[in-house]
């Protein structure tokens, strides 16, 4: 790492670990007073190894939390409607607490329709467009886990977001959109720029926090980040590479988030959380 001494790296790991330690208490609360232990439901279209191995990641974090999983893999030819069916079966099963809908689902399904057949008080992926009206409006819901996990992360880290210039590069449903809104509400002033944004290094250059979630390898290097900026860089392509070119960058920054130990634990870390905090919702257990 050819880091300046200034730099500091933002450590996901450690406090993903936190998270997690934090959410086994609160579901310890639970099971003796309810009889029943927090529940996620992971659903899994298809048999696509990545995805797969995302899937048991999740509910490995999930079983750290004294939570438990139930997993439905459905055949590669399943149809939307047939996958709107078993989302709506789990959101009406009071046993279930939490859905996570692993996507890509393939390109025969209407993923948006799939998503909104998941409860919102069960959306612990925060996927829904009511849980992304809730982020936007500051009501109770539930975050997209990746932003949501930036969030904490740039909170940890004692970044004041307001009056701030927010980059986003990326505008994906569950990714770029819900990250700069969340940014929105911590007053900063957020630009959205897309990878095929006019001048996108020089908005980039402006920007005292900048969040890439393009998933284009190593598209912002250092040249284009403004010294002291706060780098998320929420990107990993294979070879442990992020959109971020992390040697050239953290030449300059402040504080940038490591691929991998950066972003990627605490996207896992917020999906037991919020889990959790469902099940106690949904149980009508007060968080203390």
């Amino acid at each position: 790492m050819s880091a300046t001494s200034t730099v500091q790296l933002m450590d996901g790991t450690s406090l993903a670990k936190r998270i997690v330690e934090e959410a086994a208490a609160r579901a310890a609360e639970i099971s003796p007073r309810t009889g029943t232990s927090p529940c996620l439901a992971t659903v899994l279209v298809g048999e696509d190894p990545a995805s797969a191995t995302y899937v048991r990641m999740k509910q490995a974090r999930c079983a750290k939390t004294g939570s438990r999983s139930r997993h439905i893999g459905l055949p590669a030819t399943t149809t939307t409607a047939e996958l709107i069916d078993t989302l709506a079966g789990l959101s009406s099963d009071p046993g279930v607490h939490g859905i996570l809908l692993q996507h890509p689902c393939g390109p025969h399904i209407d993923e948006r329709a799939a998503f909104e057949a998941i409860a919102p008080e069960k959306d612990v992926d925060g996927v829904t467009m009511h849980s992304f009206a809730a982020m936007s409006f500051v009501l109770p819901g539930f975050v997209s886990c990746t932003p949501g996990g930036i969030m904490r992360l740039l909170e940890a880290y004692d970044v004041d977001l307001a009056g701030k210039h927010a980059v986003v590069v990326g505008r994906s449903a569950i990714l770029g959109n819900p990250a700069g809104m969340l940014l929105l509400v911590m007053n900063a002033t957020v630009t959205y720029s897309p990878s095929r944004t006019a001048g996108l290094s020089a908005i980039v250059r402006e920007a005292d926090v900048v969040v890439a979630a393009v998933g284009r390898r190593r598209l912002i290097r250092g040249e284009g980040v403004k010294p002291g900026a706060v780098v998320v860089d929420a990107g990993h392509d294979p070879g442990n590479v992020g959109d971020v070119d992390f040697d050239t960058a953290s030449t300059r920054t402040r504080l940038i988030t490591p691929v991998p130990g950066g972003v990627g634990p605490m996207t896992i870390a917020i999906l037991p959380a919020q889990t959790v905090d469902a099940a106690a919702n949904l149980l009508g257990i007060q968080r203390h």
